[in-house]
């Protein structure tokens, strides 16, 4: 490392406390101050006197900041530390709402920052490893990405349904393992539990080079799952990054000797199924790590505000669906569904 960062972090609840913890381990990163309004409810940062706000979290002299205060804050804190010429990393989704996310967006691009946001399922062992799979074409052409998360009722979320807090990861990782953004969405959401926000939804997608998605999330189901298939024309890659688990179903009619003028598809069946052996190294010290290097130059393996605000345009594209009943195409008005 060139130099120690300083680093601080706003927000010390359910999500800031796994944050200081790694930002303590973080080779080459020293952290100095954190604040919270509310102190520090899990003994995160024993040591640390807990500042009251980001102006005083700035005031102690920090290179860049990680941001995990409740989603409606975000945009405050974010557009604070960019005035002051601070990096940051903002925890998902980048905001609120869409003119928020462009807000935050454009005052990070235009001060030459660093801002990323904390999509902590790109980091997944098993998800790092598909994606890579896929990169190097081990799947051939890609037909359909699906995700299934699920499990039961977090205590913890007080200001978003489902769909931001739980499905906007799903958006994100698809997008990402496919390296396509999403250009349609249409979706259906229920409220069981109570509350205002939806508990439920189940969205179809189609991304811009033609994949067609599907993502069952919600907060009521008795057992946890947290599952990604990716399907193409020489099999299937099928990531649990509950367990960090990644098998590969090869398609055994994909395999031809013939010559490539008749190497076309010729259906599918069973082949060999194998699992690999992964590195299971935290996701969470992974991305810590990919936006410290960023902060040094490299930028590779860190998710951009940019493509946070996209995620965010398809959230809201999926909150419209669900309520209008209609699809939703993200360069486009919404057409009746």
């Amino acid at each position: 490392m060139t130099r120690t960062l300083r680093a601080g972090l706003i927000g010390l609840g359910m999500m800031g406390r796994h944050h200081a913890r790694n930002l303590q381990a973080l080779e080459g990163v020293e952290l100095v101050a954190v604040a919270d309004a509310h102190g520090d409810p899990h003994g995160a940062a024993p040591g640390f006197d807990v500042l009251p706000d980001v102006e005083a979290l700035i005031a102690a002299g920090i290179d860049y900041a990680v941001v995990a205060v409740p989603t409606q804050f975000h945009r405050n804190v974010a557009l604070t530390l960019a005035g002051a010429g601070v990096h940051c990393i903002v925890e998902k989704p980048l905001a609120f709402d869409i003119s928020e996310a462009e807000e935050i967006t454009a005052a990070f691009e235009r001060a030459g920052l660093v801002g990323a946001v904390g999509y902590i399922e790109r980091y997944n062992p098993a998800l790092q490893e598909m994606r890579r799979r896929i990169a190097d074409g081990q799947l051939g052409e890609i037909y359909q990405i699906v995700t299934r998360r699920q499990g039961g009722f977090p205590a913890r979320i007080a200001d978003v349904g489902v769909v931001k807090d739980l499905a906007t990861h799903d958006l994100d990782l698809t997008a990402w393992v496919a390296q396509s953004q999403f250009a349609d969405v249409a979706a259906t959401s229920t409220r069981r539990s109570g509350r205002s926000d939806e508990d439920m939804v189940s969205i179809t997608g189609r991304l811009e080079d033609g994949t067609i998605t599907n993502h069952l999330v919600n907060w009521l189901s008795p057992f946890k799952e947290r599952v990604t298939v990716v399907t193409g024309e020489k099999g299937a890659l099928v990531g649990d990054t509950v367990n960090a688990d990644l098998t590969f179903h090869a398609n055994a009619q994909a395999t031809t000797n013939l010559w490539e003028s008749m190497a076309s598809f010729r259906g599918v069946s069973e082949g060999d199924s194998i699992t690999y052996s992964l590195q299971r190294k935290e996701p969470l010290a992974t991305e810590h790590e990919a936006f410290r290097d960023a902060i040094l130059g490299d930028s590779s393996n860190i998710v951009t505000m940019r493509e946070g605000l996209h995620t965010v345009r398809t959230v809201e594209g999926v909150l419209q669906s669900a309520r209008d009943r209609s699809v939703v195409h993200l360069d486009g008005p919404a057409t009746g569904g």
